[in-house]
């Protein structure tokens, strides 16, 4: 079980940490006033202070306000659905990784309808593999915009 305080605080500390790099970040491009203008970094640089000062003023409200945050934020349950779609998505991400993102899409598609939507195997595959075509044709030829591809698409000259 997670307490509305632990979520509260490990985001207000997440958000402060991306602020944080993208402080860090910008300082490397320069934060000041050059010839043209600013400098590459100034806006990622005030953006990431914003973030940061946001963050703590989240952080001190949750700080000072605990009582009224002692309610249950994700218990088992919750979190077993939460889970249920998480674990499928980094699955995704590390199958586009190796075999692209036409194939990843298929069997994203196709493991998400039968197993959380309780579609039959074949009417979930034929339903991924087409949304991937579909995705094929938009990206590649409408809007002539290159996706990540795999062997799959080697293998069958989509390149």
């Amino acid at each position: 079980m997670i307490s509305r305080f632990s979520a509260e605080i490990a985001t207000a500390t997440l958000t402060a940490g991306l602020g944080l790099a993208a402080v860090v970040g910008a300082l490397e491009f320069g934060i000041g006033w050059g010839d043209a203008g600013p400098e590459p970094g100034a806006f990622p640089f005030y953006i990431g202070l914003l973030v940061v000062a946001a963050s703590l003023v989240n952080l001190v409200q949750a700080t000072v306000g605990r009582e009224g945050l002692r309610s249950t934020f994700l218990d088992h349950e919750q979190a077993k659905r939460v889970a249920s779609f998480f674990i499928p998505m980094v699955v995704f991400v590390i199958v586009a990784r190796l075999l692209g993102l036409y194939v990843a899409s298929a069997l994203y598609l196709t493991f998400v309808m039968w197993f959380q939507g309780g579609y039959r195997i074949l009417v979930s595959a034929a339903s991924g593999v087409a949304a991937a075509v579909a995705f094929y044709f938009v990206l590649e030829y409408a809007f002539q915009v290159p996706i990540l591809k795999g062997p799959l698409e080697a293998a069958l000259g989509l390149y």
